[in-house]
């Protein structure tokens, strides 16, 4: 039965909705250095790594390829939910807006811009690509990739079932096509002052 932890990158330099694909801030690459040394320290063996696509997971992923001399397999079904809008701005809206739902809510037409994306074809494919997996996996992900895993391990049918701070380490393992959550990651304090 693989183990899979599956980790969110570090804080990005920039919010989702003032750049389509930000790298790692300062404090987003301390964070990975961090993580790191978490995940040499837990798992005591070099395990294959995966990354989504985008810049600030692949950043997040490489202190512990080099900790560990490997090279990242790009898997581009954990990459970032994909979008129905393009202006930077919009998107912010249309991403809060989303987050705020279900999946059964996802395809209707102001979440799937009118039927140009199959939101459930994606969290199907992140789903599928969690459960192929052979043996224990890193995988650098993102906040509602991290989300599907969760959901699909407890049945919960919300787009946000918890809140992954950067750099959290959620635990899962599969068997056959069923997901079990193990550990949650560490949570975002999202609370405003």
């Amino acid at each position: 039965m693989p183990t899979i932890y599956m980790i969110r990158h570090g804080e990005a330099a920039a919010g989702w909705d003032a750049d389509m694909d930000p790298g790692l801030s300062e404090k987003g690459r301390a964070q990975s250095e961090a993580v790191a040394r978490e995940i040499e320290a837990r798992v005591g063996r070099k395990l294959p790594i995966l990354t989504s696509p985008l810049r600030r997971c692949r950043e997040t992923s490489e202190p512990l390829a080099t900790l560990w001399g490997r090279v990242p397999y790009i898997e581009p079904r954990v990459a970032e939910v994909p979008s129905a809008v393009e202006d930077l701005a919009a998107r912010g809206a249309w991403l809060r807006r989303l987050m705020a739902g279900t999946w059964a809510e996802a395809n209707l037409p102001e979440n799937n811009g009118n039927g140009a994306l199959d939101l459930i074809a994606w969290r199907d494919a992140v789903g599928e690509a969690l459960t192929e997996l052979t043996e224990d996996t890193v995988i650098f992900s993102h906040f509602i990739a991290i989300n599907v895993a969760a959901g699909l391990a407890t049945g919960d049918d919300r787009l946000v079932c918890f809140r992954p701070d950067n750099c959290s380490v959620t635990v899962l393992e599969t068997s056959g096509k069923r997901i079990r959550l193990v550990e949650q990651g560490r949570e975002a304090d999202t609370r405003v002052n």
